[in-house]
């Protein structure tokens, strides 16, 4: 299964973090699961392509040509297929396009959008594609409790909460992709009042 891995660029986060994506490449990699990703060489970016290929697996960084150009960011070297976009948007449409399931790592604004957009794109019927949270030390209890009051507020549904789930490992995500089965809910049931 190609896999999507959104996470932080950032290379001034705790280890405990960049450790277990790490490790969630390496076994993605030895389940037989390749990655599609930002093409970022640190921070979780890093940590995933790194952890793919120890474990042997496939790697293809996507990435605006500008990054390169301009020197945004450090670009993981080693990929398999490194894809240069004429911008942003277009990055992230080929990465959702090619992945077959999306795992949220813990990171900063690039990541909010990036999960966002898939969680829509799902609402919308646009892709059937399983999405899960790897929920390190807890980062993403707040985020969950923001989606909670916004669905006991009315202002999302209780279906569309049913989009994604959270898992606090890197095994049990795998279980989860792998074991994903699509069920799609109708546009109709996430939008309110219907």
């Amino acid at each position: 299964m190609k896999i999507c891995v959104f996470g932080a660029s950032s290379a001034h986060i705790d280890k405990v973090y960049i450790e277990e994506v790490e490790r969630l490449g390496e076994m993605m990699a030895k389940r037989g699961h390749s990655l599609v990703f930002g093409a970022g060489g640190t921070g979780l970016m890093g940590a995933a392509a790194r952890g793919v290929k120890k474990g042997g697996g496939y790697v293809h960084g996507v990435v605006p040509r500008f990054f390169k150009d301009d020197g945004v960011e450090q670009l993981y070297d080693k990929c398999d297929k490194m894809t240069y976009t004429p911008t942003m948007r277009e990055r992230k449409a080929l990465m959702e396009d090619e992945a077959e399931a999306f795992i949220i790592a813990p990171g900063g604004v690039g990541t909010f959008e990036e999960l966002f957009e898939v969680i829509t794109l799902k609402q919308l019927n646009r892709h059937e594609k399983a999405i899960a949270f790897l929920n390190t030390e807890g980062y993403y209890d707040d985020l969950k409790r923001m989606m909670d009051t916004a669905c006991a507020r009315a202002f999302v549904t209780k279906s569309c909460l049913t989009l994604y789930e959270f898992f606090d490992d890197a095994e049990s995500v795998l279980d989860y992709l792998e074991s994903y089965v699509p069920n799609p809910v109708p546009f109709k049931k996430t939008k309110l009042g219907e």
